[in-house]
C-alpha cells in the first residue's frame, strides 16, 4: 500500500480537485428525490403551475450539473490512473534491467512479463474505479442516510437494520479475494511461460511432430488457471446477490412500515416515494462498494507482486571509475583477463557444479578459443566474465583488477558480444547493427563488410532493408554475420563469440576469421566454438569437459598432448595431421 501511495502522491492536487467536483456532482443527485417529495407534497396541492415549472427546472438543473461534474471528475480519474500506471511501468521496466541475472532467473521472465502487463492493468483499473466510485458511493451512502433522516427517522432505522449484514458480507468476501487473485496470477505466470517456450520453438515442435504433447501440457496449465479463476470469480460473485438480498429485505420492510405510517396519517406519499428513491440510491452505492472491493482485490494483489520486484536490491547502472583507468593500469606484465581457480554452481541448481577450478590467463590482443562437449560450461565462462553471475569460488581479474559489477559497467561499452541465441530487431539492417548506439552510417557499412555480410549490399535498399522479427527473412548464416557486424561496429576492445559461426560454411568462416584478424588485430578475442576450424588459429585454446579444464595450450600442443582435442580434430578435419 505504501508503494501505491508513493505513486499517487505526485497526483495529489489533481485527485483532490477531482474528488471535490465529484462530491458536488453527487450531492446534486441527492437533492433530486427531496425536490420531488416537495413537489408532490407541497407544490402540486397549491395547483400553482409556475411553481411546478420552477421546481421542475431546478430538478433539470441539478441533473445537468451532476452529469457535467461527474464526466469531468471521471476524466480526471482516468488521467490520474494513466499517470500512475505509466510511472509504475516505467520504474518496474527499468528496475528489471538493474536486477542480477540470478534474481531474474528466480522470478522468471514470464512472471516479469505478467507483472508488467496484467498486474499493471489491474492496478490501473483499481486506481481509476476507486476514484470514480470511491467518492461517489460513500457520498451517496452517507448523504442518502442523512436525507432519509430528514424525511423520516423511523424509516431510516428500519433501513439501517440490514446494513450490518451487508457490511459483513462485503468485508468477508473481499478479505478472501486478494490471496485467491494472487494464486490466479501465479497460474497465469506458468501458462505465459509455456506460451513463450512454444512460440519461440514452434518450428522445432512442428518438425518433431510434438504439437499434441505441447497442447496437452498447455491444457493442464490452462485448466489450472481456469480453475483458480473460477474459484476467484465464484467467491467475488457471491457479493452482489447476498448484498442485494439483504437490501431487498430492507426495502420490503421500509415499504410495509411506510404504508402503515401513511395509513395512520403520520407520513405522506411524497416522503415515501422520496424515501424509496433514497433507498435505491443507497442500495446502488453499497453494490458499487462491493464492486470496488472486487476490483481492488485484483489491483492490490497485482501491486503486491509489483512491489516484491521493486523491493529487490538494484545493481548500479553507472561505474565508479572509467574504463580508461582500468585499461591503462594494465602493464605488459599483467594478464589482461585472468581466471584464478574459478568454480561456479547455478543458484537453485541443487549444488551441481557447472565449472570447477578453471584457471587461465590471456594478454591484451590475444585470442582465446574454448571448445568442449555440450554442457561442458563454455557459455558459463562468458556469463561469469560479463558479471552476469558471481563465481562461487575463485576470482576473475580484468586488467589486474578483481572483476565486479563496477568493472563490468566500466568496460561494457568496450565489449562486443555475439551470443549463441542472440536476437534480431524488427527494423532496418542499419538499426540492427547500430542497436541504439551513436554509430555513423559509414561505420555501419564498414562493420558489415568486415563481418562478411556482403549480402546486405545486394538489397535494392541496402542497409535500409527491413528485417522481419527474429530475422525471419534471413538465413542462419546471414543472421550470424549481421550479429557479428553489430558486435564489431562499436570498435570494442574485447570481442566475444559464443558459437557465433556455427551456421557458416567453412569457406565463409575462414574468410570471417581472416577479416577479423586483419581489421581488428588489437582486439582481445574469446571464441567459443564447436568446430576446431574456428579456434585452431587462436593463441591459446581451452578444452573443457564436465566443467573442468582438460587441456590448455596452442593448437599444435593440444594435437600432440590432448586425446580429446585430437579426437575432435580427427572427426571434423578428416584425421590427417602432421605433428611436425
Amino acid at each position: 500500500m505504501k508503494r501505491l501511495l508513493y505513486y499517487l502522491k505526485p497526483n495529489c492536487k489533481l485527485m483532490i480537485f477531482g474528488f471535490t467536483i465529484k462530491t458536488i456532482g453527487t450531492m446534486l443527485d441527492l437533492f433530486l428525490p427531496l425536490i420531488l417529495a416537495n413537489i408532490i407534497d407541497t407544490v402540486i396541492p397549491t395547483e400553482n403551475v409556475s411553481s411546478i415549472i420552477l421546481w421542475g427546472v431546478a430538478m433539470i438543473a441539478c441533473s445537468i450539473g451532476a452529469v457535467v461534474l461527474s464526466i469531468a471528475a471521471n476524466r480526471i480519474a482516468s488521467r490520474v490512473a494513466g499517470n500512475c500506471t505509466r510511472a509504475i511501468r516505467h520504474d518496474l521496466f527499468g528496475h528489471i534491467f538493474s536486477l542480477s541475472t540470478t534474481e531474474v532467473d528466480r522470478i522468471t521472465v514470464s512472471s516479469l512479463e505478467s507483472r508488467l502487463t496484467v498486474d499493471t492493468y489491474n492496478v490501473h483499473q483499481m486506481i481509476n474505479l476507486d476514484q470514480r466510485l470511491g467518492v461517489r458511493a460513500p457520498v451517496l451512502f452517507i448523504g442518502g442516510i442523512i436525507m432519509t433522516f430528514i424525511l423520516d427517522f423511523r424509516l431510516t432505522f428500519v433501513m439501517l437494520s440490514v446494513l450490518p449484514f451487508v457490511t459483513a458480507t462485503i468485508w468477508i468476501v473481499s478479505k478472501r479475494g486478494i490471496p485467491i487473485y494472487t494464486e490466479l496470477q501465479g497460474a497465469i505466470d506458468k501458462m505465459t511461460s509455456v506460451i513463450r517456450e512454444n512460440t519461440s520453438g514452434v518450428r522445432t515442435i512442428k518438425a518433431l511432430r510434438k504439437s499434441d504433447f505441447e497442447k496437452r501440457r498447455f491444457d493442464e496449465l490452462n485448466n489450472e488457471a481456469i480453475s483458480k479463476e473460477k474459484r476467484a470469480g465464484i467467491t467475488m460473485a457471491s457479493t452482489n446477490p447476498i448484498v442485494t438480498f439483504f437490501l431487498n429485505l430492507g426495502l420490503a420492510a421500509v415499504i410495509l412500515v411506510g404504508a402503515a405510517l401513511v395509513f395512520d396519517g403520520k407520513s405522506t406519499n411524497g416522503k415515501i416515494i422520496a424515501f424509496i428513491s433514497y433507498f435505491t440510491i443507497i442500495s446502488n452505492a453499497l453494490i458499487n462498494v462491493s464492486r470496488i472491493f472486487t476490483v481492488s482485490s485484483k489491483g492490490l494483489s497485482g501491486m503486491n507482486r509489483i512491489d516484491k520486484v521493486l523491493r529487490l536490491e538494484a545493481l548500479p547502472f553507472e561505474p565508479n571509475e572509467s574504463a580508461d583507468i582500468i585499461y591503462n593500469e594494465c602493464g605488459s606484465d599483467v594478464p589482461f583477463i585472468r581466471f584464478d581457480h574459478v568454480s561456479f554452481s547455478y543458484p537453485g541448481g541443487h549444488g551441481q557444479t557447472v565449472l570447477s577450478d578453471i584457471s587461465f590467463e590471456i594478454s591484451r590482443g590475444q585470442t582465446l578459443g574454448i571448445i568442449g562437449t555440450t554442457g561442458s560450461g563454455k557459455s558459463t565462462i562468458i556469463s561469469l566474465l560479463l558479471n552476469e553471475y558471481e563465481p562461487t569460488g575463485g576470482n576473475i581479474y580484468i586488467s589486474g583488477k578483481k572483476s565486479d559489477r563496477n568493472i563490468s559497467l566500466a568496460i561494457k561499452d568496450r565489449i562486443g558480444v555475439v551470443f549463441q541465441n542472440d536476437f534480431i530487431l524488427s527494423d532496418t539492417v542499419s538499426e540492427n547493427v547500430r542497436f541504439g548506439r551513436d554509430i555513423s552510417d559509414e561505420d555501419v557499412e564498414t562493420a558489415l563488410k568486415n563481418a562478411c555480410a556482403d549480402f546486405v549490399f545486394d538489397y535494392p535498399d541496402g542497409t535500409d532493408h527491413h528485417i522481419d522479427i527474429k530475422g525471419a527473412n534471413l538465413s542462419g548464416g546471414q543472421k550470424q554475420r549481421l550479429l557479428i557486424a553489430r558486435a564489431i561496429a562499436g570498435k570494442p576492445d574485447i570481442l566475444i563469440f559464443d558459437d557465433a559461426s556455427s551456421a557458416l560454411d567453412y569457406s565463409t568462416d575462414a574468410r570471417l576469421r581472416r577479416s577479423i584478424k586483419e581489421n581488428y588485430a588489437d582486439i582481445t578475442s574469446i571464441i567459443i566454438a564447436q568446430r576446431v576450424s574456428s579456434i585452431m588459429h587462436a593463441d591459446l585454446i581451452i578444452v573443457l569437459e564436465n566443467g573442468k579444464t582438460v587441456a590448455f595450450g596452442t593448437h599444435d600442443r593440444l594435437i600432440a598432448g590432448c586425446s580429446q582435442y585430437r579426437e575432435i580434430y580427427e572427426a571434423q578435419m578428416g584425421g590427417d595431421f602432421d605433428l611436425e
